[in-house]
């Protein structure tokens, strides 16, 4: 098993004090988080992208480009690019330059994103969501692995003898395919042969399940080799303490407040924006969050790969409202306590394969 932190770089009050920082402070925390997952062990860093809601990750590739010059070795992941609303163009042109900047270590999630407001933000029409992200997308791989590109589709004008620049160092990084509710996206990735990152973030583990069901499924059926069908899986957030009894006592209140703070009535009964667990004891027995002893989030992530098989866990220490000395602590125990025992009875090849191919054509790196 590989391992990833996850910041949306939320931006809203805190639960039970009401403190909200800076805006300059909060990127500050993430720039230093990721330093720190860097020194634990942990394999990459992910920076979400929101346009609507208290978040300040709109520009994700601009804080992956501070994350790229405080770093070396983290590969650096976006959770995700919300290619459906952006132009191909300046995805291929802003990532490819990441590339470089980072020697290689970027890879994308692309998916056409979870907050309802941002297809209105840009003019698109929200019923076009997933033909909007399947044209995107694919120009995107072209723009990628293909030089004087001739294209022409339906939601941007024609293309003709375009190279865009710089290329990407290496070749087209790897990119994921998030999926959090439809089997859209897990099509979108079995036809190409990409890998899958299912958001497991607020839903039952049978909802998440049947979509990696099917991904599997259609992976083999596109004609590509089931064995390099690769799966990542996010979490609804990591708070750890002594027992169940301790993450309980420390947490029950804070992590209440915070459903309730970001409950949205009029999204309620839509599947991905809304959690059903509003209780802690319900998340921890119910849920995809990972609360609890070192031993309850061990026996969790396990039982989750029993079932999805994922190369890689994707873990949140800022979603809760913890103070930042609070989250690396956090992040330290489950490096130190957590992470040791899961890569033992899950390994995983997944970035130790041999290099060849390109990210796009779905090497199994």
């Amino acid at each position: 098993m590989r391992f990833s932190v996850l910041s949306l770089i939320g931006h809203a009050p805190h639960p039970l004090t009401g403190h909200l920082p800076s805006p300059a402070d909060r990127f500050a925390e993430v720039v230093e988080t990721a330093v720190a997952a860097e020194r634990l062990g942990f394999d990459a860093y992910a920076v979400g992208e929101r346009h609507a809601g208290p978040f300040l990750s709109s520009s994700p590739s601009v804080v992956l480009g501070a994350l790229a010059a405080r770093t070396s070795r983290i590969r650096l992941l976006t959770g995700v690019t919300v290619v459906a609303i952006l132009d191909p163009v300046r995805v291929a042109e802003d990532y490819a330059t990441l590339t470089h900047l980072a020697r290689g270590r970027l890879e994308l999630v692309v998916g056409k994103g979870a907050e309802a407001g941002h297809f209105d933000l840009f003019g698109l029409d929200e019923a076009r969501q997933w033909d909007l992200q399947a044209e995107k997308y694919e120009l995107l791989r072209r723009l990628w692995s293909e030089e004087h590109v001739d294209w022409s589709g339906e939601f941007r004008p024609p293309l003709k003898d375009v190279t865009t620049v710089p290329r990407p160092y290496g070749g087209p990084p790897r990119i994921w395919h998030g999926s959090a509710t439809s089997r859209n996206s897990p099509e979108l990735a079995a036809k190409h042969g990409d890998p899958l990152f299912t958001a497991n973030a607020i839903q039952p583990r049978a909802a998440y399940a049947e979509l990696i069901a099917h991904y599997r499924e259609r992976f083999a059926a596109y004609g590509h080799d089931p064995a390099r069908a690769r799966v990542a899986a996010g979490s609804g957030g990591l708070l750890l303490a002594d027992s169940e009894r301790a993450a309980i006592a420390r947490y029950k209140d804070l992590y209440e407040a915070r459903v309730a703070q970001t409950f949205r009535p009029h999204l309620a009964g839509k599947a991905g924006y809304n959690t059903p667990f509003r209780t802690i004891e319900d998340a921890i027995a119910n849920g995809p969050q990972l609360i609890g002893s070192p031993q309850q989030v061990i026996d969790k992530i396990l039982g989750y790969h029993a079932v999805y098989g994922h190369d890689l866990q994707s873990i949140t220490v800022d979603g809760f409202g913890l103070e930042p000395g609070e989250q690396l602590e956090t992040l330290q125990r489950f490096a130190e306590e957590v992470a040791p025992v899961v890569r033992r009875e899950a390994p995983s090849t997944l970035w130790e394969d041999p290099a060849g191919g390109s990210g796009v054509d779905g090497d199994g790196r």
